[in-house]
């Protein structure tokens, strides 16, 4: 009787792994528009990304060389992690502001969502509608059910990644990330 509900729980749970990758779930690693598989690494080029600040303003990552920029992917307004995520990087703002690093978030949310998201939690920095996915997926960073996994890129003054953060714990994210970008030169 053991062995037939092991058998079942195998089952089960190869079935439902099967069912995620059917539905778009990360199984393997992102093929980027370069040639290259998974996240960008540390010493590749940024692609450029695109954002409108909370003005309305458009923010162009390959506008801001000269200073640091934090990339972050997370996957939707509004939902608990990301609202946490984002108002840690706003309460963080004179912080990063001081010590000139530029910040822009990416979901595959739109440009609609991403006021509405930035009126509502008073959000200082730029965020990137990549409703097609192609941001995400320059950068390796793979979709799930939910939205784009949460991982952060540090780009530096030339316009190389200088950091990765692959697993992100929202709430203390900020302090990290500004911590590795006054270690840059």
């Amino acid at each position: 009787m053991r062995y037939a509900a092991s058998m079942l729980g195998s089952r089960l749970g190869a079935s439902l792994l099967v069912a995620a990758c059917a539905l778009g779930a990360a199984c393997s690693p992102v093929k980027r528009p370069d040639g290259g598989e998974g996240l960008l690494q540390v010493g590749a080029s940024a692609p450029d990304v695109v954002a409108k600040d909370a003005d309305l303003r458009e923010v162009r990552l390959s506008a801001l060389r000269g200073k640091p920029v934090v990339v972050y992917f997370y996957p939707k307004d509004g939902t608990p992690g990301c609202t946490k995520e984002a108002c840690a990087f706003r309460d963080a703002w004179a912080r990063f502001e001081k010590g000139g690093v530029a910040i822009i978030g990416v979901s595959s949310d739109s440009e609609q969502k991403h006021q509405e998201f930035q009126r509502e939690h008073h959000l200082p920095f730029a965020l990137a509608a990549d409703e097609s996915g192609s941001v995400a997926q320059s950068y390796g960073v793979s979709k799930k059910l939910w939205g784009y996994s949460r991982v952060t890129f540090l780009v530096d003054r030339r316009g190389s990644v200088a950091h990765v953060w692959p697993d992100v714990d929202p709430g203390v994210h900020a302090d990290a990330v500004l911590a590795e970008a006054a270690k840059l030169p």
